[in-house]
């Protein structure tokens, strides 16, 4: 198998279950991803062991971004499949850090994924 996440490559940190790692091609400054360390293509493949080590991941490495960067916000963002985008076939999660004006209109965020989806009506 030639999965470019079963090689854990120079993580910032991590647990017994995941890592986290700087993303190659950041979207924004500071794109981190998260990666269980056992090699499952899916999100919904993880174990709820996975899925707790994921999360306790995403707390700290939003205050090692926070710190590093000062983003006035973020996404978090997993492509599940192909027709989501996925081109490493090993699950991990992109946190990705967002800052006042990084696009004209950041108005729905992931739905921007699907351009005429972007702009909806505000709920009240």
């Amino acid at each position: 198998m030639d999965c470019p996440f079963c090689e854990v490559d120079a993580p910032l940190f991590g647990n017994a279950l995941a890592y986290v790692k700087w993303d190659m091609y950041p979207v924004s400054q500071g794109l981190v991803l998260i990666i269980p360390r056992r090699h499952v293509s899916s999100w919904f493949g993880l174990t709820s062991d996975e899925h707790a080590a994921v999360s306790e991941l995403i707390g700290l490495a939003k205050d090692h971004l926070d710190k590093m960067y000062s983003p006035a916000g973020y996404n978090l963002d997993v492509n599940c499949g192909e027709a989501a985008g996925q081109t490493i076939m090993h699950a991990h999660l992109h946190l990705i850090p967002r800052y006042i004006g990084d696009v004209p209109n950041p108005r729905g965020g992931i739905r921007a994924v699907i351009r005429a989806k972007q702009d909806y009506p505000n709920p009240k």
